[in-house]
Order: C-alpha cells, then sequence, then structure tokens
C-alpha cells in the first residue's frame, strides 16, 4: 500500500465536504482495534498482512499485554473513490478525510467513550455475530443517541459462525436476523422513552394554552360586562400550529437494504454490505442494482427456473433458500470450506482453484505453494472482499461530513448548554452552519488531555536521520571540550604515563555520567483532545478558555475565564503527531498551550460575551473505587503530589482528594482503571516508588424495623426516644429517631439536586441577594444529571403524595412535610430533621416565602429558638458519620419533639455569652441522642453493590457460580443465547469483594468467561452487625461464640479498624494455653 504523505491529509482538512468524523464504539473484545488496523493498512502505515496482530492505535504496553484498548486514540486516514456527481454521470475519483476515534469497549473506561463520541459525527457499532447485545453495547448505542450521532453497524466477527459454531448459511442467517432485531428493539426503547417525554411535554403545554386562553377570555368578558355568557371553544386551542407531530422512525432502525449493516470478520479481512452482492448479481440475473438491494435480505426467495424474485406467500410449498442465503452466505461458507475445511482443516485445493478461476482472482504463487490454508483464506478474501473498501465506502456514504452533521447536532447542543438564551446569535450561526473563514468566531471543544511525552512531539523529532543546526553546533562543542581535555592532558609535564592514566581516568566518572543520564527524567507535555466546531484557529491565536461552571449570563462567576496562546496545534496519527499550522472548522486535532488552564474538559473561545460552554455537558461516569496512596520514600511525596495533579489532568474519570486525616486518595472507575492509573503514576508522571492502600470501599448505615430486636432503652418513652441533657445540665432535649419508609428515602436520593437548588435559593433570600448567583452555582449540577429541577410546590407536592403511599404509620407521617426543617447530611441527603415542637423552634425548610418567620437575634433572655442553628448543624454532623463506622447515613427520620432551658440561677453573664458557652455542648448532646436513638433500633449496613454481566459456556457454568457464591454474589438470571452455546449470567456482587474478581473468573474458566462490572448503587445487608445470640434456641445451635460468621460485623470491624476507631470483641489471644493468636 503507498504510504500518504500527512501534507495531503493537511491539505485534504479544507474540503469540509469531504471530512468525516468517526469514532469506532463497542463491547470489550468484540473486534475494534483489530478492525482498525485493516483501515490504517490502507494508507501504508502498516503491512496489511500485520493488520488486526499489531493493534497499532494500542500504543500503551499494558494495552498490548492484556490485549484490550484502555485509551481512546485518533488517526487521520486518506481514502479515494469514484463517485457520480449525477445519476448519469461520468464516474470521477474524489479525495476524502476520515478522522478516525478508537475508544475502549471495557466498562471501566466508558468516560473515554464519552469523550470520543462528542467529537465525532457518526459512530461504527461493532456486535458479535456470536455474542450478540452485551451490556457495553446498549451503553454504546444510548451515547450515539445522546449525542444524536448517526450509526453503522458492522456485524463482526462472522467467522466464528463458521469455524467455531459451525452453522450452516440457513441457520447463520437465522441467528443474524434475530441478532438485527435485538439491537434494532435497543433503539426502539430510546425511541419509545423520548416519544413518550415529548409527549407528557405536549399535553402539558396545551393545557397551559387552553388555561390561560381561558382566563383571558373571561377576563375580557368581564370587561365589557357583555350580555350574556361568554362561550370558550377550548377544542380549536390546541389544533393548527399545536397538533401533535409524530415523528417518524423509519430511518432510525438498521436494516441492510439501507446499506447501514456491515457483515465482516476483522481477523480474516473481509466485509461487505448487501450493496455489493447486488452489484455483482445485477448483469447475471438481470435485475437492476437499486430493485437488487431491497430483496437480497428478508423473506425473498429465488425461483430457480424463471430467475424472478418470489415473496413468502408466492412460494406455494416450495422449500427454497432465501435469496441472502443462496446468493450471499453460501458462497462465503463455500471459501472457508476450500481452504480450511476438509477432515483434516487443510481444505480443498481443486475446489479454491475453481474459485480463483470463477471470482477472477489470480493468488501470488507463494500464496498458493503456502501450508497454511488461512493465508489462502485471507488472500482470496483480501481480493474479493476487502474489508477496508466495504467499511469506508458505507463511511462516506451514509455518515454526514461536518457541516452537514452540525446543521443537525449542535442546535440541541447548544440549547443543553449553560445560559443558552445569552449565547451570541452570530456564534450560534456560525456553529450550526460550520462557517470556516477568519472573520468567524473561533468555538472549539477539548474533551480532554493527553499525556505526550517531549521526546514524542514534532518538534523533538529529528526528521530523516540529518541533525537540525541546534543539534549540529551542540554536537561541535562536546566534541570541541572532548579534545581541549585531551590536549590538557598531554601537555601536563613531569608527569609519568601511569599518572596520565590515572588523570585521565579521574577525568572520566562513571558515576557522574549515569547520574547525569538519570538525572533529566523525560517530561510529559498535556495536548487537548479536539474539536473545532467554527472559523479557524492558528497557532499564536489568543483564545479565552472557559471554565466548566462558565456561563453567558453571569461573565463575572468565579473562576474567570482565561486568555490563553495556542503555542502548538497538531494531527492525529495514532502513535505520532504532525504540526499544523492552521485547522478550519469541522477538524479533530490537538491543541498545545493548554497546560494549567483546563482540567479535564473545556471550550475555547475567541469571544467572551455571548460565548458557548460546551464543556458543562459532562458523560462522564462517577468514579466509586478509592485507594490511599502514598510514597516509598517519604522524600518523594511532592513528586507524588505532582504526578496525581498531572494524572487528574490527563484521564478524564480519575480524581485525586486529599483527606483530613493527611490521605491522599485517588477515586477511580474500577479495578482495571486503578491499575492504569498507578502504572501510569509510577512510571510517568510521579516517576518514584508508590504504595497503594486496600481500596476504600463506601458503605451507608441505616435502621430497619426487624422482627427480633432488643428491648427499647426505655419502654416507657418507647422505641427510638431519648431524653439527654447537657453537661452543664441548662438545656435538656427529647427527640425521637424513625426509620424513614424506603420509598421516601429513595425520591430524596434521586432529587437530590432539587433540594440542593432549593436550599440554595433559601440562603439567597435570607441574604436578600438575587438567586442568580445561587442558580449559577448550580447549574452544571443540574445538566450533568440531564434533569430539570423542580420547583418547591412541585417538590412538596411529590413528597407529599410519597407519604400518602406509605403503607401503616400513616398517622407518624402525617402533615410532617410542612415540618420539615433540614435535610442531611451535607443538607442534601435522604435522612429528614422534622420539627414537632410546640413553638416550631428550628422553623420550616419548605416554606414558601421567607417572610413567613422573622430573622431571629439573641434578646435579654435565652430561648429555645436561640439554638436552632446548632440543632440543625448536630443533625448535619451526626447523619454524615453514623454510630456503626462513621459512615454516611441514610433513612432516617429525627423528631425534635420537645426543648427545656433550665437556666442557671448563679449565672450573672449575658444570653449572648451564655450562648457562646453553650454552642458546644448543644451540638455534642444532639449529636450523641441522634446516635442513641439509631442505636435504639436494627442497625443495618448497606453494600455498594455492581451489577455484573458474564458471558460463559455450559462448561464453566460451575466454576462461575462458585466464585459469584465465594464472593458473596447473588445470581439474578441465567439465560442461553438461542443459537448459541453461550449463558448470559447476570448477577449482583459487593463492589467490596470485587477486587479480583475478574481475574479469578478468568483463571477458573481458563479466559473463556469475562465479567463487566456497572456501579448499581446501595442494596441493605439484612444482618444486625451487633447481634449475639441470646435466646436458648440460638445459644444451643451456635454457642456462646455465634460459630456463625456475622458478615456484617466483619465489613463494620474493618472499616472501624481502617479509620482508627475502637474495635470491640477483638481477641489476640483466643486459647492462653496453646497461645494461639489470630494471625496464625
Amino acid at each position: 500500500m503507498p504510504i500518504v504523505n500527512p501534507e495531503k491529509l493537511v491539505a485534504l482538512q479544507q474540503n469540509p465536504e469531504g471530512i468525516r468524523n468517526i469514532c469506532i464504539l463497542a463491547h470489550v473484545d468484540h473486534g475494534k482495534t483489530s478492525l482498525t488496523d485493516a483501515l490504517i493498512a490502507t494508507n501504508g502505515i502498516i503491512s496489511p498482512k500485520l493488520a488486526g496482530k499489531i493493534r497499532y492505535l494500542d500504543s500503551r504496553p499494558d494495552e498490548q499485554l492484556r490485549g484490550i484498548t484502555m485509551e481512546s486514540s485518533a488517526i487521520s486516514l486518506y481514502f479515494s473513490m469514484l463517485r457520480r456527481s449525477a445519476p448519469g454521470a461520468t464516474p470521477e475519483a474524489k479525495d476524502y478525510l476520515i478522522n478516525l476515534i478508537d475508544s475502549p469497549g471495557h466498562i471501566d473506561f466508558s468516560s473515554e467513550v464519552s469523550t470520543a463520541s462528542r467529537l465525532c459525527d457518526g459512530a461504527v457499532v461493532l456486535v458479535d455475530a456470536v455474542e450478540g447485545v452485551c451490556s457495553q453495547t446498549v451503553t454504546v448505542l444510548r451515547q450515539t443517541w445522546v449525542e444524536h450521532m448517526k450509526p453503522l453497524l458492522v456485524i463482526n466477527k462472522m467467522d466464528r459462525l463458521v469455524t467455531e459454531l459451525k452453522m450452516t448459511p440457513g441457520e447463520a442467517y437465522t441467528h443474524m436476523s434475530k441478532l438485527l432485531e435485538q439491537v434494532n428493539a435497543v433503539l426502539g426503547s430510546f425511541f419509545q422513552g423520548e416519544r413518550m417525554e415529548e409527549d407528557l411535554n405536549w399535553r402539558e403545554r396545551v393545557d397551559e394554552r387552553i388555561a390561560a386562553a381561558t382566563a383571558k377570555e373571561l377576563e375580557r368578558g368581564e370587561r365589557e360586562t357583555a350580555n350574556g355568557t361568554t362561550s370558550i371553544d377550548t377544542d380549536n386551542m390546541s389544533t393548527a400550529n399545536n397538533e401533535f407531530e409524530e415523528k417518524d422512525d423509519d430511518d432510525l432502525y438498521f436494516a441492510p437494504e439501507r446499506n447501514n449493516v456491515i457483515f465482516s470478520s476483522a481477523v480474516d479481512g473481509w466485509a461487505f454490505t448487501v450493496r455489493q452482492f447486488a452489484s455483482l448479481y445485477e448483469k447475471k440475473l438481470g435485475i437492476k442494482r437499486t430493485a437488487m438491494e431491497k430483496v437480497l435480505w428478508g423473506d425473498f426467495y429465488l425461483d430457480p427456473k424463471t430467475k424472478k424474485v418470489l415473496g413468502q406467500k408466492h412460494l406455494k410449498g416450495r422449500n427454497l433458500k432465501p435469496m441472502f442465503v443462496q446468493l450471499v452466505l453460501e458462497q462465503i461458507w463455500a471459501v472457508y470450506q476450500a481452504t480450511t475445511g476438509g477432515d483434516k482443516e487443510k481444505g480443498d485445493p481443486a475446489m479454491t482453484e475453481k474459485i480463483t478461476k470463477s471470482l477472477n482472482i489470480t493468488l501470488p504463487p507463494h500464496i498458493t505453494r503456502s501450508k497454511d490454508p488461512r493465508a489462502i483464506l485471507t488472500a482470496i478474501f483480501t481480493a474479493w472482499l476487502p474489508l477496508s473498501t466495504a467499511l469506508l465506502v458505507s463511511v462516506i456514504e451514509s455518515l454526514p461530513s461536518p457541516p452537514v452533521a452540525q446543521e443537525g447536532r449542535l442546535p440541541a447542543l447548544i440549547d443543553s448548554s449553560p445560559g443558552h438564551d445569552h449565547i451570541d446569535p452570530i456564534v450560534r450561526d456560525a456553529m450550526v452552519k460550520s462557517k470556516a473563514s477568519k472573520e468567524d468566531p473561533v468555538v472549539v471543544y477539548v474533551s480532554k488531555m493527553v499525556s505526550i511525552p517531549e521526546s514524542e512531539l514534532p518538534e523533538n523529532k529529528r526528521r530523516g536521520g540529518t541533525l537540525s543546526p541546534e543539534e549540529a553546533r551542540e554536537m561541535g562543542r562536546r566534541k570541541r571540550a572532548e579534545i581541549k581535555r585531551a590536549q590538557a592532558l598531554e601537555a601536563a609535564e613531569g608527569l609519568d604515563p601511569t599518572s596520565n592514566l590515572a588523570g585521565a581516568l579521574g577525568g572520566v566518572n562513571l558515576e557522574d555520567t549515569n547520574a547525569e543520564e538519570e538525572k533529566q527524567p523525560e517530561p510529559e507535555h498535556l495536548i487537548g483532545f479536539a474539536r473545532i466546531y467554527s472559523g479557524i484557529l492558528s497557532v499564536d491565536d489568543k483564545v479565552y478558555v472557559l471554565p466548566p461552571k462558565f456561563s453567558p449570563a453571569n461573565l463575572q462567576i468565579s473562576p474567570e475565564p482565561k486568555k490563553v496562546t495556542v503555542t502548538a496545534l497538531y494531527l492525529l496519527m495514532g502513535r505520532g503527531l504532525e504540526p499544523l499550522t492552521s485547522v478550519p472548522a469541522g477538524v479533530v486535532f490537538g491543541i498545545g498551550g493548554l497546560e494549567g488552564h483546563i482540567l479535564k474538559s473545556g471550550t475555547l473561545c475567541s469571544q467572551l460575551e455571548g460565548s458557548v460552554n460546551l464543556a458543562g455537558v459532562n458523560m462522564a461516569s462517577q468514579p466509586i473505587v478509592r485507594v490511599a496512596l502514598e510514597p516509598v520514600n517519604p522524600a518523594h511525596l511532592d513528586k507524588m503530589i505532582n504526578g496525581l495533579k498531572l494524572l487528574v489532568q490527563s484521564d478524564p474519570c480519575a480524581e485525586y482528594e486529599q483527606f483530613q486525616s493527611g490521605e491522599h486518595v485517588l477515586l477511580t472507575a474500577g479495578e482495571l482503571h486503578l491499575e492504569r492509573c498507578l502504572t501510569d503514576l509510577r512510571e510517568r508522571f510521579a516517576r518514584c516508588e508508590i504504595q497503594a492502600g486496600e481500596p476504600i470501599v463506601p458503605y451507608r448505615e441505616t435502621i430497619v424495623r426487624a422482627e427480633e430486636m432488643k428491648p427499647p432503652a426505655n419502654r416507657d418513652l418507647g422505641r427510638g426516644t431519648v431524653i439527654l441533657m447537657t453537661t452543664s445540665k441548662q438545656v435538656t432535649f427529647r427527640l425521637r429517631v424513625q426509620p424513614l419508609p424506603a420509598k421516601v428515602t429513595s425520591f430524596l436520593s434521586r432529587n437530590s439536586s432539587a433540594i440542593k437548588r432549593l436550599y440554595s435559593e433559601r440562603q439567597a433570600q435570607e441574604r436578600g441577594e438575587t438567586t442568580d448567583a445561587a442558580e449559577q452555582e448550580d447549574i452544571d449540577d443540574e445538566i450533568v444529571g440531564d434533569m430539570e429541577v423542580m420547583s418547591l410546590e412541585e417538590f412538596k407536592k411529590q413528597l407529599e403524595e410519597v407519604f400518602k403511599g406509605v403503607k401503616g404509620q400513616r398517622e407518624v407521617w402525617a402533615n410532617c412535610v410542612e415540618q420539615i426543617t433540614a435535610f442531611g447530611p451535607r443538607r442534601t441527603g435522604p435522612n429528614l430533621l422534622i420539627d414537632t415542637t410546640k413553638e416550631m423552634i428550628c422553623g420550616r425548610f419548605l416554606r414558601n416565602t421567607s417572610a413567613e418567620e422573622a430573622r431571629q437575634t439573641v434578646g435579654d433572655t435565652l430561648q429555645a429558638r436561640d439554638f436552632s442553628d446548632k440543632i440543625s448543624y448536630a443533625f448535619q454532623l451526626a447523619t454524615a458519620q453514623g454510630p456503626m463506622c462513621n459512615e454516611p447515613v441514610q433513612g432516617i427520620a429525627v423528631f425534635l419533639e420537645e426543648v427545656t432551658l433550665t437556666p442557671s440561677i448563679d449565672d450573672d453573664s449575658s444570653p449572648r455569652d451564655k450562648l457562646g458557652r453553650l454552642t458546644g455542648e448543644v451540638i455534642k448532646t444532639v449529636q450523641q441522642a441522634i446516635k442513641q436513638g439509631f442505636l435504639d433500633w436494627s442497625p443495618r449496613l448497606l453494600l455498594a453493590m455492581y451489577s455484573c454481566e458474564i458471558q460463559a459456556s455450559e462448561e464453566v457454568l460451575g466454576r462461575v457460580y462458585d466464585v459469584l457464591g465465594r464472593r458473596r454474589g447473588r445470581v439474578l438470571s441465567d439465560m442461553l443465547k438461542e443459537g448459541t452455546p453461550f449463558y448470559t449470567i447476570l448477577s449482583v456482587l459487593p463492589v467490596a469483594e470485587s477486587f479480583g474478581f475478574s481475574d479469578e473468573i478468568r483463571k477458573r474458566t481458563s479466559g473463556s468467561a469475562s465479567p463487566q462490572l456497572v456501579f448499581q448503587g446501595f442494596e441493605i445487608l439484612d444482618e444486625d452487625p451487633y447481634w449475639v445470640p441470646f435466646t436458648e434456641d440460638d445459644l444451643e445451635d451456635l454457642g456462646e461464640l455465634a460459630d456463625k460468621e456475622n458478615v456484617a460485623k466483619r465489613y463494620m470491624d474493618g472499616v472501624r479498624k481502617r479509620k482508627g476507631l475502637m474495635v470491640s470483641g477483638r481477641k489476640l489471644v483466643k486459647d492462653a494455653e496453646k497461645q494461639k493468636t489470630l494471625k496464625r
């Protein structure tokens, strides 16, 4: 293959109609990188023989070692094809630029998929022909739907249907039809969900219009004091322009006859579309290609006598094969049979020769003499159905160019950005129409920062083996210094030869030489992975970097946008970079000069007023696995911290926190992601030995009403009720702790952003400010959640409905919504502080206006109301750190029933002084009372859970169940995939037991099963960590030591030990006679 010069690719960037920005998406191990290799081989970058083996875009050593992609990589490819400008015109050669991004398929790196998809206009979605639709397949299809990308389906690994499953062409056709139905069912579910939401919004708008029109008519009638009644025609109000428009979903689905489905085998280097075979059979059968395309897939049959196409109802009982089986699949199966079939899988040379003659293919002599049947197979398919041709032709014909794509995608994207009403119309128009001139505003979206070693930057690479002038001068200077040193040694007089030798050796210090070489580690530079939407960006241009919380409605929000100079522009070529001087709209490229200005993603704009913030919409997954890090050598702590900051900038999902205890904690998406981050930290960013502690798994604490509970602490007061007095005996509190209904807890967890917004508005009202700043503070949180935050009235209404739906104890929760004082922890959590005192000491959080409550000041006498903020603060502290293991609490309601003041007779100090002294006592007492009330119920731990999907064959099914059982996993379902020997096992697994799970599954199943773990949320562990046998039956069955392990207590003690809290019941010596410690 001829090597394509970078200059040719740069020239093609000037023609936006000839550019295609695509990303390759799929589940892990479905063949994305192998497919990409075949496309790269067309540009002469790698040999076609190595396509699928070299994995060119997997440039990291750990990617090559594990055989999976961990980072999305981009490469620009050249492709030329003949196209007709009009139906009857002569075909002309047209050149195209394909900006291709290969993305990871592992769930831990789904944030990389998000960053890749935002930059692209089209997506090539791969599905394994045997495994079918997997968990990540649904995720990437949802990503294409959310980002409004046009997808192209590739059914890959079709060779497995022949070689592994030994299917006949007819069975393979049935199998692929069902697979296609599964993929389309996923797309249909997305469409249906959006359709229902639009229908609901439309109905609400119509109701509002009718109500407004009715009110208007009534007002006019009263004003005119008309005689008779005023008739209002509400039927016609929702007609004309207000009618609901039904969306057509015909173009949404994948169908081979529309040429948006490609059948391929990347490992064998072949692929085809229905259109290719329609062209082949056009002359032979005398059917036009356009007609042939429509009948080649589906229930259409070819009459062998009349050569006419028949539908299923015209078969008249004849047993004919579908046309796709007869004309397409049987030919492919014949090639496999001729080359790798037979008893010894050596093929049939006579049949191979017959096939090559009929296809008019001439194989090279060294291929025909080859003893490797796969070499002959690959050679035939590469000449007959080359993978690159089928895929790239489909990409160019089916996927849109940047101007077309931006016109369809960007309006929705701009409207979902912060402060979209204040965007300059010129900026919006330039982006939507993809304008590319010097006068147009520049808008660039940087999806992530990529770390590049200094030696790999184009300016530091030596080209063609020749030295640059600076390098030649440096080499000359070194040579002259060496000659002078040698002359000085020779000129030394009065020294014997041995002393000269000693002097010469003394001048050369091997340790110093090595020290100089090792002293200067190669620095890393951060390059922005970006897409330009409008204008032309050149080197040395000055642009504004907009932070994630920026909104054109409020330009003064902190942090303020900075103006930076673009130092370099790069053409992304997989493992290498090529320098650029400027980039026009519609191009994917690399950008230098943003180091220290963009953390993970950001927007660059040439103007500040009316600019658009595209980075406000963030689709990255949230990290769940936390690990404490420390350097082996304490002197390298600064190195490690700087390395962590670099890692956080270059990884879209990694986060770094420093706890109050001094721990440096790294947050990652999963175990594999953690491993990659630690490798990068040790070898590239920190360059020092780093120790990682045990993974820190989040837990939650709650209480339940169990059948067997210990008696309440005070029978007269009732369960959960506590009366506690401060140490000075001046303030007495009576409060009651109760478990919240599960429905209420889940409602509060879902609507935490609404609570946060309401709290911000309330704070702003109390300060007498406008709510704009408060709204702006949380605006990106709302957009990340991709949901509209409810108003106060709507939130109250829905919460009341949830409480009404609770079965039993309705009198307990009656009118409690109006009495809510605070949510916790962090003022947004799923716990309630409810004030049931007569005086309403703490006030109401869900009040309609701030006028309902007067601002309280400390008067002449101390009142219970003066402690309202202290009580609320104590509630936040108590729910932030529960009594079991200092983990956040959820699902409790604290009823404040009474606060009694008993002022000291001897104390003559002012009320303000008393309040100051009592503040600490009040907070400590309320916190202690909540903890006592909590422990009066049956406490429970909530475990963080993964949903786990595993595909395994029947032979290893028992081993998979065994590993899941030992790690406290719970199997939800296991289904046999029709037409395959594989089972799909769906289960849940505690995050605490998941470390090493993937490796153990692979070892036990000899690599035939690999799990996909997705964080699902928290699930209650129905076991009391404080339970001890006390009934006669329990003591008889389990003994005094309770031989059955208390799993909840093990988890609780593990967390307490890590946090340095006291662990009760821990014995180092069990049997004093034998001196047997727990470690042995």
